[in-house]
């Protein structure tokens, strides 16, 4: 399945790309390139590592209350990091992986916040398009994908829920379930404890005002990326359409893709920029300029960090990372 899943984002990004390229006079796109501000991309290029920084400083808020874990800001570059150079979002265990190992309290409550995360992420995606929708057409495939994303955070809210409101009736019921395997239900038992103490967090009145300006400054940060690009590109547009490119991204890169998602990162920024009626040769060469600043600043800022960490990716992409889980 793992392989299968490798080949399909293979598949997805060389089509989409090529689709792209092939739809456009090369000499117009590189001649759109040429005459971009490239000193205005190379400030743009900050503020991805900053985005991360911001994301850093909210997920401290998704931990139990008191928890200090560790380098929360350099496993958000390396995760990032290596989404960019590895399938299948390895980055994601890693980063978990590189708290858990510093911390030492625990991979499956550092995974609870993970989770936690990327529910909230797909909330504000879906927010932000539905502010969308009432402004600008936005393409009934995009509609669709974020009412299937709706209903699928719908679910993991739910679980989420059930879990953080009464873990005590859910460890019953898992007890139930494996009592025919003492051994495995024991095991089991002790990720769900370790699990739920990871959404201590959200359960905590004081961190919902700190989580909630943190992630509205997560999705401002890269908007204003995606804006300041625009300007690099020479395309006087309004603030809404960084917001746009955002959006679109966020849920183009939820299909399976290669590596730094590339074809479904451009094929979605194209699409984005088309509503506003900006041409196919123009919106491509902003598509490629847009992710050269996201995804190189990143990789580079988390190697740096995967050297300070001492951190080897393949340890820390284990089935089994953490020996708590035995």
């Amino acid at each position: 399945m793992t392989r299968l899943r490798l080949v399909a984002g293979l598949v997805v990004s060389a089509v989409l790309l090529g689709a792209l390229l092939w739809s456009v006079d090369l000499r117009e796109l590189a001649a759109q390139l040429r005459r971009a501000d490239w000193g205005l991309a190379l400030v743009v290029a900050v503020l991805a590592p900053a985005g991360l920084w911001v994301r850093a400083r909210r997920w401290r808020y998704l931990f139990p209350p008191g928890a200090e874990p560790p380098a929360l800001a350099p496993a958000m570059m390396i995760g990032y990091m290596v989404n960019n150079i590895l399938p299948l979002r390895a980055g994601e265990i890693v980063r978990v992986y590189v708290v858990a190992r510093r911390w030492g309290r625990g991979f499956w409550t550092t995974l609870a916040t993970l989770v936690v995360e990327r529910v909230l992420d797909s909330l504000a995606i879906i927010l932000i398009l539905g502010g969308l929708v009432l402004v600008i057409p936005v393409p009934a495939l995009f509609r669709w994908t974020a009412l299937t994303l709706l209903a699928i955070d719908v679910a993991a809210v739910a679980g989420l829920v059930a879990l953080a409101g009464a873990p005590a009736a859910c460890r019953r019921l898992l007890e139930r379930l494996t009592r025919r395997w003492p051994r495995a239900g024991e095991r089991a038992a002790r990720i769900f404890d370790r699990f739920v103490h990871g959404l201590d967090g959200i359960r905590t009145p004081s961190h919902l005002l700190p989580l909630a300006a943190w992630t509205a400054l997560v999705w401002i940060v890269p908007a204003l990326a995606a804006w300041l690009t625009l300007r690099a590109m020479h395309l006087d547009l309004p603030p809404v359409v960084g917001f746009t490119v955002l959006a679109f991204v966020g849920l183009g890169v939820s299909i399976p893709s290669a590596p730094g998602y590339v074809g479904v990162f451009h094929y979605a920024a194209v699409l984005a920029l088309e509503i506003f009626d900006v041409g196919r040769a123009t919106a491509l060469g902003y598509a490629l300029l847009f992710h050269a600043i996201q995804v190189i600043p990143v990789t580079l800022v988390g190697w740096y960090f995967l050297l300070r960490e001492h951190v080897r990716i393949a340890d820390a992409t284990r089935p089994v990372p953490i020996e708590e889980t035995r």
